[in-house]
């Protein structure tokens, strides 16, 4: 591949690479220079993908490339440790109470609920759903050993970075148990979650559908994880 081809192919997928940054970084408190960094740091994980894509192997070089590039930013951020450990401490409070109010109330908790089980009021709530909107469904490290065996690391990252869950569950309960669990979302989390991980749009476009801002937008994506990570732990007993 000549250098004008390797252009081409830069410019072409380089809305690739903004697409991934932007997905994983929404949830971070950085400014508009770290996340042009970050899209850099992108730009060279496309670039090494370039290099070393094999055609014979069965998967798509845009797969291939938005593995790359993830796991680029992802040495980046951890580099930078954006999430320290007082915001995953949160994470794991939220989600106790949503695990424990579920088995207590039969029925997933509403906002008012969980900030009474936390002792807390509906602003400082808020403000919890804020700092911890980090929090994904499931990392590659909770994944079954037979489950990373059975299937290439790019097909892992792949049914993560594109929001099909069900994907890497091969138990039939468990698998129920989550597809359950989204259809008894309250109604606007649900929304939320179809139009992101279904439609694909950002946290901005979803607010101009549903008529709320973007940050209550990210506080309503953050209760939906939450209360999923609470059904999958409750499946998991």
């Amino acid at each position: 591949m000549n250098k004008k081809e390797r252009d081409a192919l830069i410019m072409q997928y380089a809305p690739l690479v903004k697409s991934v940054v932007g997905r994983m970084t929404y949830k971070l408190p950085i400014d508009v220079s770290d996340r042009e960094d970050l899209i850099n740091v992108g730009i060279i994980g496309l670039m090494e993908a370039l290099d070393k894509f094999d055609s014979e192997r069965n998967v798509q070089f845009e797969t291939y490339a938005r593995f790359r590039i993830r796991g680029a930013v992802l040495d980046e951020l951890r580099s930078r440790d954006w999430v320290p450990r007082s915001v995953r401490h949160k994470d794991n409070k939220l989600e106790d109470a949503f695990f424990a109010l579920e088995k207590q109330l039969g029925r997933p908790p509403d906002e008012t609920e969980v900030a009474s089980f936390l002792e807390v009021d509906l602003d400082q709530y808020y403000k919890l759903l804020d700092e911890t909107k980090g929090i994904a469904l499931i990392s590659q490290e909770e994944l079954t050993p037979d489950y990373i065996e059975t299937h290439s690391v790019p097909e892992v990252m792949e049914a993560i970075d594109r929001g099909n869950p069900l994907d890497l569950f091969t138990g039939e309960e468990t698998r129920h148990r989550l597809k359950q669990s989204i259809d008894q979302l309250p109604e606007k989390e649900r929304l939320v979650v179809s139009l992101y991980y279904q439609d694909e749009m950002t946290m901005k476009e979803i607010g101009r559908i549903v008529d709320l801002t973007e940050s209550r937008v990210c506080q309503l994506h953050t209760q939906a994880i939450l209360r999923l990570r609470a059904a999958l732990r409750e499946s998991r007993h």
